[in-house]
């Protein structure tokens, strides 16, 4: 793939996911740029002053950069939102690069103030996604360079990369803080632990599986 069809196909995936509604309030001014180091909560961030924002506010490099794959879930994900782009505080989007080793995989997980739209740059990944009860309908598909596929809000889903080479992949979402629950790591590795009274019913399994999976590390691959 060529450096110019690389970003040809970020920037149409970043047009894309702003058709997408935004999870967020609409913004009240051009721009809102996120002060990151207020002391005070609100819900989103607290505004700069307008005359004191900069190119830089907006901005973020290094996103063509490849991520160390080198862990147990055999991928990397590293967000740009508005930590890392303070002026995309109240516009309601964000994205992300995902890299995956061989057969690497970004376990199923939700973004509970987002919808994603992912686009294949390189390799081939197994997606999917589970509707809500009662149904729990799977829809899936193997995706390749070029390919686009929609996770709806709230909704858990995965990628695994089915290849025997390195993959890539960018998401947009629709909310400056999409938020991520990875849910091995929300049942299984909670501070403190869920009562294994509640999760040997919840899956029907034995103490003694609930007690090895809590037991184990948990690997948080966002970044």
């Amino acid at each position: 793939m060529t450096g110019t069809h690389y970003f040809v196909t970020i920037a149409l995936l970043y047009l894309t996911s702003t058709l997408v509604h935004a999870s967020d309030p609409s913004p009240l001014q051009d721009f809102c740029v996120a002060v990151n180091n207020s002391t005070d909560f609100v819900n989103g961030k607290f505004c700069k002053n307008p005359e004191l924002a900069t190119a830089d506010d907006f901005f973020f490099s290094g996103l063509l950069t490849p991520r160390n794959t080198s862990n147990p879930l055999g991928s990397n994900v590293t967000a740009v939102n508005v930590v890392q782009i303070p002026g995309l505080n109240t516009l309601g989007i964000s994205g992300a690069r995902i890299d995956f080793a061989p057969y690497g995989l970004n376990p199923p997980h939700t973004h509970p103030r987002a919808t994603e739209i992912l686009v294949v740059l390189e390799g081939s990944l197994y997606v999917g996604f589970v509707t809500s009860n009662p149904e729990n309908n799977l829809f899936t598909k193997v995706l390749y360079p070029g390919d686009v596929f929609v996770f709806p809000v709230g909704l858990i889903h995965f990628q695994l990369n089915v290849g025997n080479t390195s993959a890539v992949a960018i998401a947009g979402l629709s909310s400056q803080n999409p938020g991520v629950i990875t849910i091995a790591n929300a049942v299984f590795g909670s501070n403190p632990k869920i009562s294994t009274d509640v999760l040997t019913k919840a899956f029907q399994i034995d103490q003694k599986v609930v007690d090895y999976l809590q037991a184990q590390f948990w690997w948080n691959n966002n970044n």
